[in-house]
């Protein structure tokens, strides 16, 4: 979605799961930035992708993880292990039917399986606590953050910024679990950068609320979440690449349903919208 967001999965949330993304670079799809909807806020098919003409794609991605903040024991590990496998499964190959313009190289061509860990050296682990807010600038301010303290910025990659359970995502008037206003589970953006490159990223909040629980374990809904946001930011990397005419992107498309599975490595996914088969598949 274009500031892409998962909506949240009860009906009281039907209207809200539609919140407008803030950034005046993103093109108004009917979406917030990419979030991920609620279930009673899930896209009907509305036929299929269409690539729109310049539209960047991330062709050789990867994944730098932040974890801001405590969680618990194995969380930071199970969401490193689902990266690290997630580039090359049947899951990401959905995927590879696609084509674009490669935001970073300026190439054209299909995406590609990858290894999504690059260098996983470049994780960065954020000891210090998160504010209970945190807004689309506090999530950009802390990639800067880490990218500042790195010293190099991968323009390959989605920078994905984990919260603990003491924080929220807001946007706008909308938030996340934890927050006063519940309309969505996750999204993914951009900014551009002091080089006037774009720096993709995502914040995925603690799924500790029914309305972002598929399998009631905290370890594979936030791992759904990490695949609905991660090939969202890959197909649509600047909100202005593959959508259909409701401004959908490939994620959003399948979105709670059909329902969430546990897939290769026993890792929570979810369905992708397949131009080729004209639905949603688990795998290509």
């Amino acid at each position: 979605m274009k500031k892409a967001l998962v909506f949240v999965f009860s009906a009281a949330l039907a209207t809200s799961a539609f919140a407008q993304g803030n950034n005046d670079n993103e093109l108004n799809k009917g979406n917030g930035h990419g979030q991920v909807k609620n279930e009673a806020g899930q896209a009907a098919s509305n036929g299929n992708l269409v690539y729109h003409s310049g539209g960047k794609v991330i062709r050789n991605a990867h994944v730098v993880m932040i974890f801001w903040g405590s969680f618990p024991s194995g969380y930071t590990t199970a969401m490193q292990n689902f990266r690290n496998q997630f580039g090359t499964t049947g899951e990401y190959n959905t995927i590879t039917q696609y084509t674009g313009i490669d935001d970073a190289t300026g190439t054209t061509g299909a995406i590609a399986l990858s290894n999504l860990a690059g260098s996983s050296s470049l994780d960065y682990f954020d000891t210090s606590t998160p504010p209970v807010n945190c807004t689309d600038a506090v999530v950009q301010a802390e990639v800067k953050k880490v990218i500042a303290a790195q010293g190099t910025t991968d323009y390959s990659a989605i920078y994905e910024v984990f919260i603990p359970s003491g924080s929220y995502s807001s946007d706008g008037s909308s938030t996340s679990c934890g927050g006063p206003n519940l309309a969505y589970c996750a999204y993914h953006f951009n900014y551009t950068d002091g080089a006037g490159k774009h720096v993709k990223y995502s914040i995925e909040p603690w799924a500790g609320c029914s309305g972002c629980q598929a399998f009631g374990n905290t370890s594979l809904d936030q791992e759904h979440f990490v695949c609905h946001e991660t090939r969202e930011a890959v197909t649509d990397a600047l909100g202005n690449a593959w959508f259909d005419r409701r401004g959908n992107e490939a994620d959003d498309k399948c979105a709670w349903t059909p329902a969430p599975f546990i897939g290769t490595g026993g890792f929570g996914y979810q369905y992708e919208w397949s131009n080729a088969n004209g639905g949603c598949i688990k795998t290509r």
